[in-house]
């Protein structure tokens, strides 16, 4: 356990980006509740997300981690869950199949409610309101009543997630997942999308290569791996008192884990060395992630290694690079670097989506693929550079077929964001685009591979 740590010394430390209620006996309330709830995932599933996560450490796999940029109450839906799930599954057959490396597939949902805010107020037209946090806090409608943090809304949260997480159990262990259905994970709208072609030629080989497989006795009935796959999932921890609510001890190991999600991660807002956010995620053992931008000085990186990792434990701490296309070559080698000198064992992956965010000249939020694309290839080729191992994606995506990025194998424009413009907050991937970029990783991971001749499998009993 951690030295004098608790669920609760958090709130003894400074907190930023988080609601201030006006209400604070029903807050006590609510948090009260959340803590006699059952757990969402349980303690044995984050410590086997871990030892994933050390293989991927290890240059055995990588991590594809992604999802909305904040779930809303208004659109959880079967149809929404379903579609992103798709996406995600061809998105890991194409880096896994493709790329012949083995795939952590981590999602940002079932949790992922709360937002950072660059300011705490939102001004229209003369009249200030609380700047929309994400749906487990406030409201988006520009209303008093609407922006007025709420504690009722985390309880809202947590039976969404539940629900979710209901939802894409049932899929990934209930046959949805069945590799012989590669062909019937396509979209409507991808069918006459340029990647779809490339995506039913990897799917015949894959089908060809189960015919085979049958042929020898091996089916999807003798291996389960061919049925089924393992799915985790994570968010931004934003929200303190509602992640205190649902830290639990584990009865077998005696261990804090934060049962609200397989894996939480810090922003690039909130990872002061001394702050909140830091403290509660030190006693938590669930892995975990922190966002580093062009801020991150590598001293101070090796200072919350330090602190939120001392044993130095594979897979226990994932860093996840959001610098922006053009500063990627500056800021990223120092970090590699220090990380390296000191024999840090941490996860790398890029997260290319945050930042790129431009404001179009219609006036919308909007992130060009072009520079979504560029940050990855950027982020490989460093990594290339300097023998360490690329670990993973981090993007915003859905599995709907939206109009929020510019560009694109269907060239998205400036024009077309208002056609299906529908985040919440942050533009996302589209489908179409989601997959492309997975192509774009699978290359990048084969001209590794064979420069490198690494070694991308894992143990069976993973």
């Amino acid at each position: 356990m951690a030295q004098n740590w608790t669920p609760e010394s958090w709130r003894g430390k400074s907190v930023i980006q988080m609601p201030t209620y006006e209400d604070a006996e029903k807050l006590d309330a609510v948090e009260a509740e959340l803590s006699t709830f059952p757990p969402l995932v349980f303690a044995g599933e984050a410590r086997k997300l871990k030892r994933k996560l050390a293989k991927v450490c290890e240059g055995k796999g990588f991590l594809l981690q992604g999802g909305d940029c904040a779930e809303s109450f208004v659109e959880h839906s079967a149809d929404n869950i379903r579609d992103m799930f798709r996406v995600f599954l061809q998105m890991s057959v194409v880096l896994t199949y493709a790329a012949g490396t083995p795939v952590v597939k981590v999602g940002r949902i079932a949790g992922q409610f709360a937002k950072p805010r660059s300011s705490d107020f939102e001004t229209k037209d003369g009249v200030d309101l609380p700047s929309y946090r994400g749906d487990i806090i406030n409201g988006i409608e520009f209303e008093e009543a609407s922006r007025t943090p709420d504690p009722e809304r985390q309880l809202q949260a947590f039976r969404q997630s539940a629900a979710t997480l209901n939802l894409i159990r049932a899929f990934a262990q209930g046959g949805y997942a069945n590799l012989e259905h590669v062909h019937r994970w396509t979209l409507g709208f991808l069918r006459d999308s340029p990647d779809n072609a490339q995506y039913e030629a990897l799917a015949d080989q894959i089908s060809k290569t189960l015919n085979f497989m049958k042929a020898c006795g091996i089916n999807a009935d003798t291996v389960p791996q061919l049925r089924q796959t393992e799915f985790f999932t994570s968010h931004e921890a934003l929200l303190l008192g509602y992640e205190q609510a649902l830290t639990r001890v584990d009865s077998t190991s005696g261990d804090w884990y934060d049962t609200s999600g397989h894996m939480l991660w810090i922003g690039d807002r909130t990872r002061q060395p001394d702050g909140a956010h830091v403290e509660f995620f030190r006693g938590i053992q669930n892995p975990i992630g922190m966002k580093c931008g062009p801020s991150m000085d590598p001293e101070e990186l090796l200072q919350l290694c330090d602190i939120l990792n001392p044993e130095n434990e594979a897979g226990r701490l994932t860093l996840i690079a959001r610098f922006g296309v053009d500063n990627v070559e500056k800021y990223l080698p120092p970090l590699i670097r220090a990380i390296e000198r000191e024999g840090k064992k941490v996860v790398w992956s890029c997260d290319p989506m945050h930042g790129n965010t431009i404001k179009a000249s219609t006036g919308y939020k909007t992130r060009p693929f072009d520079r979504v694309l560029g940050e990855v290839r950027s982020f490989m080729a460093v990594h290339q550079a300097e023998g360490t191992h690329p670990g993973g994606i981090h993007v915003e995506m859905t599995g709907k077929n939206v109009t929020e990025c510019t560009g694109g194998a269907r060239d998205v424009s400036e024009d077309d964001l208002s056609d299906r413009y529908h985040t919440h907050c942050d533009p996302r991937l589209n489908a179409t685009q989601s997959l492309e970029l997975a192509f774009l990783v699978a290359e990048e991971l084969k001209k590794q591979k064979t420069a490198d001749d690494g070694d991308f499998s894992v143990d069976a009993a993973e």
